[in-house]
């Protein structure tokens, strides 16, 4: 058995060329919001959605191919009763009140400011419908993998809510206020993960944890962040094998903010500073253009993902630094 952590873009696509039959995906859920009152879960949905062949690759969200007509009249209906756009904060008392799935992450639906489909908003609203059932996020989410046919173990880091916070010159935002209302362009002047303190891994996920890692070309800190901050799992990764690949290239980053929210939690923007946030981490893949030095061994190859084919070799360099391990997957 392998187990991959997996924010929204960088292991997913590693995943397109794993051949390996026992797979465990362990999703981060810190991008995770509620709105209008549907729990969306981006990064657990991109895996799910990639593995039933249906993700919108061009935007890495979504469903391919999908309608946006509910979208669309929502904001209509905003603009006709002359209401101002999203992302429209609930009131602070709501955040914490009512269904558990909330905690700090919960947004109006008026002029939604994230674009979902509607063949996607019906994931989210059948997910949030098992919560209220009763149902963990764990059940409800093995509900939808069979729903999808998709057979690896998909599993959310915890079943216990937890919101990644980007602090701004501008105040606290959720990350997907950062990063689809406001472009990411505010300046970060740290991130935090509220409810992690609370939160715990669930039985699965500490099984999982006992199987070699492997991290994909991931974001460390809002992607891999929010499940090292969780109670247990830092701990856990200690104990097992563990290779990541560099989601940059020395200084250069393939993809995304994690560059400026490195910085902006005090690690340096490359691959040295990937390493430094990756104490746990015993082996890293990197690219061939990356000449940094590291303290633990390192297989290079070119680490670009943009179709099955890299994906493949990809996947190689990372068995290859699991045999630098001593470990046979």
């Amino acid at each position: 058995m392998v187990t991959f952590l997996s924010g929204g873009t960088g292991t997913p696509k590693l995943l397109a060329g794993v051949d390996h039959e026992n797979v465990t995906v362990v999703a981060n859920t810190g991008d995770d919001v509620e709105l209008g009152g549907h729990l969306v879960c981006p990064d657990l949905d991109t895996v799910l959605f990639m593995q039933a062949d249906v993700l919108d690759r061009e935007t890495w969200w979504g469903i391919r191919g999908d309608t946006t007509e509910t979208h669309d009249r929502l904001h209509a209906l905003a603009a006709d009763a002359s209401l101002d756009g999203g992302p429209r904060y609930l009131p602070e008392e709501a955040q914490t009140e009512g269904r558990e799935i909330a905690r700090w992450r919960r947004f109006s639906g008026v002029a939604e400011f994230m674009l979902i489909g509607d063949r996607d908003r019906a994931v989210h609203i059948t997910r949030t419908g098992l919560i209220d059932e009763g149902r963990t996020l764990t059940q409800a989410t093995r509900a939808l993998a069979d729903a999808f046919d998709v057979d690896i173990e998909l599993l959310p880091m915890s079943d216990d809510p937890v919101a990644s916070i980007v602090h701004t010159p501008d105040g606290e935002l959720h990350f997907q206020a950062f990063w689809v209302a406001r472009d990411g362009e505010p300046d970060v002047e740290d991130v935090t993960f509220r409810g992690a303190a609370d939160a715990e891994p669930t039985t699965a996920v500490r099984e999982a944890l006992t199987a070699p890692v492997v991290i994909g070309p991931s974001n460390p800190v809002t992607s891999i962040g929010p499940m090292v901050a969780v109670d247990g799992i830092a701990d856990a990764l200690v104990e097992t094998p563990v290779i990541a690949v560099s989601p940059f290239v020395e200084d250069r980053v393939f993809s995304g903010p994690a560059a400026k929210l490195m910085a902006g939690v005090g690690y340096e923007p490359s691959t040295r500073g990937v390493a430094d946030a990756y104490p746990f981490v015993d082996a890293f893949v990197l690219d061939d253009d990356d000449g940094t030095d590291l303290d633990r061994p390192v297989v290079r190859t070119d680490v670009r993902i943009d179709d099955q084919n890299d994906a493949t070799r990809v996947w190689g360099a990372c068995e290859r630094a699991l045999d630098r391990l001593g470990v046979a997957v």
